[in-house]
């Protein structure tokens, strides 16, 4: 009876492991605008933008276009697949999935004129669960100081 309920139960987990990696990532869902997004009532997500936001966008000393495609380089380099947007908009979506289990995150990024420079508004959140446990916020710190310390 033991063996049974463990492989039910593991035959459970691999049905929910399975559905994780291959749900479809629509990008008309998960391609938003960070400026007009509401904030979630789940604290599984990170906002960076002028009003609302967790943090204040920094202001690069760099061209919008320059800035979408160092975003997008850093991105990419940590793992991250464009499924919404383009560089050339400067608006797009990333799929990131967390290195253990595969959950899916989504970050969508506004790159905006600013000054005499650009900014970066973004959205970042995960698709499942009540909690991240600060992966959004790590993952898009870390591509912000990528950005700074490469600008």
């Amino acid at each position: 009876m033991i063996k049974l309920a463990a492989l039910v139960t593991l035959a459970l987990a691999a049905s929910i492991m399975g559905y994780v990696w291959l749900a479809p990532s629509d990008p008309a869902r998960w391609h938003e605008d960070p400026r007009l997004v509401a904030r979630p009532a789940r604290p599984n997500f990170y906002l960076v933008r002028m009003v609302g936001g967790d943090a204040m966008p920094h202001v690069f000393q760099m061209g919008v276009q320059d800035l979408a495609a160092r975003l997008d380089a850093i991105a990419r380099a940590d793992g991250g697949k464009l499924i919404g947007g383009s560089v050339a908009s400067g608006h797009m979506t990333y799929l990131t999935r967390s290195p253990v289990m595969g959950f899916p995150d989504y970050t969508s990024v506004l790159i905006e004129p600013a000054g005499d420079g650009a900014m970066v508004l973004v959205f970042a959140r995960a698709r499942f669960g009540h909690s991240d446990m600060g992966a959004n916020r790590a993952r898009t710190e870390r591509w912000l100081k990528a950005l700074q310390d490469n600008g």
